[in-house]
């Protein structure tokens, strides 16, 4: 049985400002597992379809805009209940109501600028594996803790 997977994307704004390495230990400290990472400039095409359900939204251009803006860091993580953990461990999508300890809590300030994307529910994550990442792209490992994450 494959474990749960889900997409996470540094944004922009914590690349820029340094903040790759602190947010991925955060996620292997919880006992998450990584099986696909890259860095890149989204074209405006994949940041269209990628927040396609805002197309009609007024902040859907801002939005477009701010993720081309610059590098980020595409991941796709597995675990148990991976899903759910990684929303907790990201925090409320506004920054000022996220709690300490939160990724966003601890590092972003502004709702446009809020460090990182997760994916929200099991078809958004399977709909976003799919469009950033090729299968080739996916790495199957076994972590040597394997048997000290998870019973």
């Amino acid at each position: 049985m494959v474990a749960e997977r889900t997409f996470l994307a540094i944004k922009p704004d914590g690349v820029q400002r340094g903040l790759v390495g602190e947010i991925l230990s955060r996620f292997e400290r919880k006992g998450f597992k990584l099986i696909a990472l890259k860095q890149l400039i989204p074209s405006r095409a994949l940041a269209e379809q990628h927040y396609g359900v805002h197309r009609e939204r007024p902040f859907f251009k801002g939005l477009v805009d701010f993720i081309t803006s610059g590098p980020v860091i595409a991941m796709i993580w597995e675990g148990e209940g991976v899903i759910l953990g990684a929303r907790k461990l990201i925090g409320s999508t506004k920054p000022l109501d996220a709690d300490p300890g939160t990724i966003r809590g601890d590092l972003a300030i502004d709702i446009g600028r809020n460090v990182i994307h997760g994916s929200d529910g099991p078809e958004t994550a399977s709909f976003e594996i799919g469009l950033w990442f090729e299968s080739s792209e996916l790495s199957d490992w076994n972590p040597s803790d394997q048997l000290w994450r998870v019973e």
